[in-house]
């Protein structure tokens, strides 16, 4: 049997993605059901867009149901590392700036499972977090990036 994939995240994403599944099955279900019921009203199945467009809608769904469930079943919570506040671990936000004269950027490092860079939230797998971790304030750092490798100062790690 595979062995089953652990989805880092923190304590707040293993919430929300609690929420979206209690959404999934208790209103979009439903929603995409009466769809259903609806569109086998309009006559024949074999040429009805309708009906297939809220199966096919019905099939993502159920599949993202079975996903979430089991990102939630194989989930390892990111626990903050008290021990060490300057170093750049998941769970933890750091601040850096490019070098040698750009703008200062701050992300918080999660897992794949809740990264979003438009609301500050990187992977623990993009290049950025792997480059910075286990770094402490006021290290130098070269991350390599699609467009080339780049030079950060950690400025600050909360």
């Amino acid at each position: 049997m595979a062995e089953e994939k652990s989805y880092y995240m923190t304590e707040e994403g293993k919430q929300k993605l609690e929420e979206e599944l209690h959404h999934l099955k208790t209103e979009r279900r439903k929603e995409v059901v009466e769809r259903i019921k609806i569109a086998r009203g309009f006559g024949d199945l074999s040429e009805n867009s309708e009906y297939d467009a809220a199966k096919d809608e019905q099939a993502f769904v159920e599949a993202r149901i079975t996903q979430v469930e089991n990102m939630i079943r194989n989930a390892v919570i990111i626990e903050n590392d008290n021990d060490n506040p300057d170093t750049v671990s998941m769970g933890k936000s750091v601040t850096f700036q490019e070098l040698p004269d750009g703008d200062e950027e701050t992300y918080k490092i999660v897992g794949s499972a809740e990264a979003d860079p438009f609301e500050g939230k990187i992977s623990n797998d993009s290049p950025m977090a792997q480059s910075l971790i286990g770094h402490v304030v006021g290290d130098q750092v070269k991350v390599a990036t699609p467009g080339g490798e780049i030079d950060v100062k950690i400025i600050t790690v909360e």
